[in-house]
């Protein structure tokens, strides 16, 4: 059996060690913020607003088409959420996955939540379903070598694409 290999990253200790807020909502959050009624859609990434969740981009995407599925209410905790809210959440992630499909052709997908900053959620305090397309390849060295990733199309463009196959799949 090979030995395992080490990727040292002191500098991320700083990170762990830092204080962090007890309240997410005081500090502000920008997926309720996203999400206002009233406010442009396009600029904010929405794709789609239904009646407990809504649909936007990731403004960081680990791929091209990252979507996210975030309930209106503000809530980190799971258990929270109504049996309407978990229903509309799913049959969103299933449409969106559908329409992304179509436009970006991936052959394959990640979806899921990060419950709890141990667990990776970047913003803990308001749950969100996450929706990555992945192509065969799509982790290359880039993101080693490099410390970058490579994401092959402006998110302007990328909404209206998906808008457009949105309508398609609608019609």
């Amino acid at each position: 059996m090979a030995e395992l290999e080490r990727m040292w990253a002191p500098w991320r200790m700083e990170m762990i060690r830092a204080p962090k807020p007890q309240n997410y909502l005081d500090e502000g959050c920008f997926l309720c913020d996203k999400c206002k009624q009233g406010g442009d859609d396009e600029e904010n990434l929405v794709l789609e607003r239904g009646r407990t969740c809504y649909c936007l981009m990731n403004l960081y995407p680990y791929n091209n088409c990252h979507l996210m599925v975030v309930p209106y209410r503000h809530t980190g905790n799971l258990l929270e959420l109504t049996n309407e809210e978990l229903g509309e959440m799913m049959v969103m992630v299933q449409r969106w996955t559908e329409i992304i499909g179509k436009s970006a052709h991936p052959e394959g997908f990640n979806i899921g939540m990060n419950v709890g900053r141990v667990a990776g959620a970047g913003m803990s305090a308001h749950l969100h379903m996450h929706i990555v397309p992945r192509w065969n390849g799509d982790t290359n060295f880039m993101g080693v070598v490099g410390g970058s990733r490579v994401i092959n199309q402006a998110l302007k463009e990328t909404w209206l694409e998906l808008k457009k196959q949105q309508a398609e799949v609608d019609s």
